[in-house]
């Protein structure tokens, strides 16, 4: 049998320590190959790029067993030049990550991370995107590495349902602090935002883009709950955007029969 081929991209560019603890664990189980922005991308949630080239640069050793490929694009044009250009099969999946900082409730749609996850669910590979709640380059991501592992296998030997990728947020903590993880929904928090307005030497006005994090849900089953009290959170996000629940209370306007109403 083949191994698997997982695909491993991320959004704080190929060189970040979250990323290379993700290939090391990966390349226990199946045949690893990387597509990585060549610089950091964080909060580009689903950007591609159409309006300039692309460039793909091989970041190891041609003899090297995992290949690994710089990308001079976003994280979802990493996922879309490696599925549709670089790959002969399809992966059997896609890991992003891991990101160094929460993408907990509202920040999986602002995420790279995540976009690149989502991208590989749209494309029909079942995938993952891995954060951990620590914003620092020195962030300690060896506390993790089994519960990444032990997701991933599960993942591999169950799959996903349909039209759904998994949201993985691990605290700030030891390996034996990590309580457990929790099936959680996205807790419905915002970002409260405010832009330092500056003035350059030259006169010219620009502004630093500030703010503070929110939560304004008080449920223990949400990913921050789960987070703040010591347990990894795993939520599954699903990229079809359509408000189900409010088709009924649209088709109510009868907007076709008022259409020509004076």
């Amino acid at each position: 049998m083949k191994k698997p081929l997982i695909l491993v991209t991320n959004d704080d560019g190929i060189t970040a320590p979250g990323i290379r603890t993700l290939i090391e664990v990966v390349s226990q189980l199946g045949e690893v190959v990387v597509v990585a922005p060549d610089k950091p991308q964080s909060a580009m949630g689903h950007a591609i790029t159409v309006n300039s080239t692309l460039y793909l640069n091989r970041h190891s050793a041609p003899e090297s067993e995992i290949s690994e490929y710089s990308c001079s694009g976003t994280p979802v044009d990493c996922v879309k030049l490696a599925v549709n250009e670089l790959l002969k099969r399809k992966p059997d999946l896609c890991v992003s990550g891991i990101n160094h900082g929460s993408n907990a409730s509202i920040n999986v749609i602002y995420s790279g991370t995540m976009s690149a996850a989502v991208e590989a669910g749209i494309e029909g590979i079942p995938a993952i995107g891995f954060s951990l709640d620590d914003f620092g380059w020195d962030a300690n991501f060896e506390p993790v590495k089994n519960w990444v592992k032990n997701i991933v296998v599960h993942t591999l030997e169950n799959g996903l349902p349909r039209g759904v990728v998994l949201n993985v947020n691990f605290p700030k903590c030891s390996e034996a602090e990590i309580k457990g993880i929790k099936i959680a929904r996205q807790a419905q928090a915002q970002w409260m935002e405010k832009f330092d307005k500056r003035t350059s030497p030259m006169g010219k006005e620009y502004y630093w883009l500030t703010g503070a994090f929110v939560n304004q849900d008080t449920g223990q089953d949400t990913d921050i709950w789960a987070l703040e009290n010591g347990y990894a959170s795993l939520v599954p996000v699903q990229f079809d955007l359509t408000a189900h629940h409010a088709l009924a209370e649209l088709n109510s306007w009868k907007l076709n029969e008022t259409a020509n109403e004076k």
